[in-house]
């Protein structure tokens, strides 16, 4: 038996209860903290390392739990956005008019009204029109990204400002939405985005360190001590927000251990492969590792992009011609992701529809076969349909399963334009977590921000309730997928740290980095129902104290 340590430590935590997340010990009252790293974890004996210099947090039956980390997030494009036009937490489009207005009366001298956060449930088809904010502002550009960020509303002038005409052909990865004529009607789908971001005056590298400042702060204050960035290159006009990652990392602002996913060019090919190379060593340091590739395979299901195995139905329930985009052919695919993992890349992909899923899955198995298993921890981000039939090749590929829980629930988006389109046996294939589980995956979670929430508590309720916290009609969004609570707390803390490569957080054990969070309640003791209304008290990144409510 090892010997306990015998020196004072820096802080305890005392009077718990305290969830290890480490099967073998799961509760303990109290836990100590030396330096960086946890140095004791039990119950009274742990008080005997308190000394004249230890600071000692008494718990009072709070609940103590290893640091939330997020799978799946754009940290600084959030950040950024937090400064401009916002129009989430409403779904009214008289709302968001009065929102745009104001934005554009308080900033008379920006050159281009931008931000986003609109719903496509708050339109007929989910698609916005020109016309609707001309009404407001018809004399500058207006780009406002959708919640989901794969689609955009652009007013006239800025149409007209990008040339965007009855005449301009869709792009190979996108959709122009139209009027009867042909004319644009005001909403660009994925691809088509780009024609007119390309115009909108890119944040400078201040702003973009600094929005990667604001979202660490809101960060932090959910509880999450680190995350992995899905989107570190240029995008639909987006500048690359690397150099925010890298200025923080060496001036020691970064504070979050942070997993950057480098922008794979679907324009592109195996040519990039040498320049990601060189980005990983160059952008590597202190917190902040480049060590993961981001490979987007289709769009969402909403505009009908997400890749699926057989066609979207029409509003009438007929099949039709469409089955989504594949954004990078499958084939080609297969020697990208072997090339990549040769290398020791990381690939995580962007894989909604249950054909991207299954090319993703095909491309890890072929790099396997020619590389054997180098443990590069390949995942497959959103999950929104899976054929049954590819739920046990996860375990098998040791392809981890990075869910964001909180789509799976019961919403206007998913209940008017998803479940219709899809039919009923493939709706029920949607966000299966817990089939992925029963088949032996290793889950990891994370948010998606700011296309939604980035809270972790919020993800953790409807994970294992299947309906969102503020519902109020009932309807479980297939019971049989929920997660019981351990295992969800486990996708956002040991197994978003096993995929982002931190083997020695997201559980509470001696010797393990002091990345700790305290919730005012132990929401264990509670229905789960209440699972929501818990708060994150205080926020330890390595011991350190990054966030304390006030």
């Amino acid at each position: 038996m090892p010997k306990a340590p015998t020196s004072k430590a820096d802080l305890v935590f005392t009077n718990g209860p305290v969830h290890t997340g480490d099967p073998a010990r799961t509760r303990a009252t109290s836990l100590a903290v030396t330096g960086e790293r946890i140095t004791a974890v039990g119950h009274d004996e742990v008080r005997e390392l308190i000394g004249p210099g230890t600071e000692v947090v008494d718990l009072e039956g709070r609940l103590l739990i290893p640091g939330f980390q997020d799978a799946h997030i754009h940290a600084v494009f959030g950040g950024v956005e937090l400064a401009e036009c916002d129009l989430t937490g409403t779904v009214g489009a008289d709302e968001y008019l009065r929102r745009v207005a104001a934005f554009a009366a308080a900033h008379p001298d920006r050159e281009w009204i931008t931000g986003g956060g609109w719903s496509m449930e708050s339109f007929e088809g989910g698609v916005p029109t020109r016309h609707l904010l001309d009404s407001v502002v018809p004399d500058r550009p207006v780009y406002l990204v959708n919640r989901d960020h794969h689609g955009a509303w652009a007013n006239t002038r800025a149409l007209e400002l990008a040339g965007v005409t009855r005449d301009t052909p869709d792009p190979a990865d996108g959709r122009i939405e139209r009027e009867p004529d042909g004319t644009p009607s005001g909403t660009l789908q994925e691809g088509a985005t780009g024609l007119v971001a390309r115009l909108v005056p890119p944040t400078d590298a201040a702003g973009r360190l600094a929005g990667l400042h604001r979202a660490q702060e809101l960060l932090h204050s959910l509880g999450i001590t680190g995350w992995q960035d899905a989107l570190l290159g240029i995008f639909n006009g987006q500048p690359d927000p690397s150099d925010a990652y890298a200025a923080a990392a060496e001036a020691g602002t970064l504070t979050a251990r942070v997993t950057g996913a480098l922008w794979w060019d679907r324009n592109r090919g195996a040519e990039q492969i040498a320049e990601l190379v060189a980005r990983r060593e160059r952008l590597t340091g202190g917190r902040f590792r480049a060590g993961s590739v981001k490979i987007m395979q289709d769009g969402i299901a909403e505009n009908f992009t997400a890749a699926l195995t057989t066609p979207y139905l029409d509003g009438c329930g007929c099949a039709t011609a469409n089955s989504g985009l594949s954004f990078v052919d499958p084939a080609a695919l297969c020697g990208y992701v072997t090339a990549l993992d040769a290398l020791d890349f990381q690939v995580h992909f962007h894989a909604l529809g249950d054909r991207a899923v299954r090319e993703a899955l095909d491309a890890i198995e072929v790099a396997q076969g020619a590389n054997g298993r180098r443990g590069n921890r390949h995942h497959l981000a959103h999950l929104q349909v899976v054929h049954p039939s590819d739920l046990p090749r996860f375990a098998r590929l040791g392809a981890i399963a990075n869910i964001q829980p909180l789509w799976a629930a019961h919403e206007p988006q998913m209940d008017e334009l998803t479940i219709p389109f899809l039919g009923p046996e493939r709706a029920a294939w949607q966000y299966p977590f817990a089939g992925l589980l029963r088949a032996g995956a290793t889950l990891a979670a994370g948010s998606d921000w700011p296309v939604s929430s980035p809270d972790p508590i919020a993800g953790l309720h409807v994970a294992v309730n299947r309906m969102e916290p503020e519902a109020t009609d009932g309807r479980v969004f297939l019971p049989e997928q929920r997660l019981d609570l351990t295992t969800a707390l486990a996708a956002y803390t040991a197994g978003t740290a096993h995929v982002n490569g931190h083997d020695d957080a997201g559980s509470l054990r001696a010797g393990n980095l002091a990345d700790l969070v305290v919730l005012d309640r132990d929401f264990f003791a509670a229905p789960a129902e209440e699972i929501a209304a818990t708060k994150v008290e205080r926020t330890y990144v390595g011991g350190a104290l990054v966030y304390a409510k006030s």
